[in-house]
């Protein structure tokens, strides 16, 4: 079952030029797998805690899954769990909100109040 919402923190230059262009193509690890990269709710704080620690030029952007279901996929990731992945590239009419991951005093990210601990 694919979750309502997944996440994607991308730097603000690449939100910035999805923006411009209409479509998030991808980071650079996208681009290299042939697919993008999501994180659902639970999965976030790891994903940031693992693969952007420190970083302060982030944007947690939330994405609805059901405008991409035709190109979406949970598959097999880190330590067996499911992973949202996109086999195309993301509008971002289907980004519902983005907002600045703010880097806290502990070098950990901060959160929106719904992303649970």
């Amino acid at each position: 079952m694919l979750p309502e919402f997944v996440y994607k923190i991308a730097t603000f230059e690449e939100w910035d030029d999805a923006l411009e262009s209409g479509t998030y193509d991808g980071a650079p690890i996208d681009l290299k797998d042939g697919f993008i990269h999501f994180s659902t709710a639970e999965q976030l704080r790891e994903t940031a805690a693992k693969h952007f620690a420190g970083r302060e030029d982030l944007m947690l952007v939330k994405i609805a899954t059901e405008p991409m279901a035709r190109h979406y996929k949970m598959e097999v990731s880190r330590g067996g769990a499911l992973f949202p992945h996109l086999f195309a590239k993301l509008p971002t009419s289907n980004a519902v909100e983005w907002e600045e991951l703010i880097l806290g005093p502990d070098g950990l990210h901060i959160f929106p109040s719904d992303i649970p601990k």
